[in-house]
């Protein structure tokens, strides 16, 4: 095939460093417009970007030309960069070494863009920790509680 195809939805998970919350309302839409245009650049189409005080789900197609490391470690470094320029109560920002990346298969966009977009409500019950936790287990991927967190 002379051609190379993919369409691949990726939702990303990652939390600021020790799950501080740092993502308040004054950098939370200008934060999601900085990554979306991190993304645009590596040729990556941000679908939905939210957060909440202590960490950011990413819905977004990955480029055919593009690793998720890559794009992962792309965001979280340009994104902390502008974060620590928003003021002096930022400046000590920084993200968890780690992430979270599942595939979402099309059939399931609009169940995954639902549960992004109401962030702050089911925060309100579940922890970070919690809900990094089920992804984990609806994805089937074994993981050890001690590297996860840091």
């Amino acid at each position: 095939m002379p051609q190379s195809l993919a369409k691949l939805h990726i939702h990303l998970v990652f939390s600021t460093k020790d799950r501080q919350l740092m993502i308040d309302d004054a950098i939370r839409a200008p934060l999601h417009g900085y990554m979306a245009g991190i993304l645009d650049q590596l040729g990556c189409c941000a679908v939905l970007i939210n957060s909440v005080g202590d960490h950011v789900h990413v819905l977004f197609d990955l480029s055919r030309e593009r690793s998720i490391s890559d794009v992962t470690r792309n965001l979280k470094t340009g994104a902390s960069k502008w974060i620590k320029t928003q003021g002096p109560a930022y400046r000590g920002f920084a993200w968890q070494a780690g992430y979270g990346a599942f595939a979402v298969s099309v059939s399931n966009i609009p169940e995954v863009r639902a549960y992004i977009e109401n962030q702050q409500e089911h925060h309100r019950t579940r922890s970070f920790q919690d809900e990094f936790r089920l992804f984990l287990r609806r994805h089937n991927i074994e993981f050890d509680e001690q590297y996860v967190w840091d």
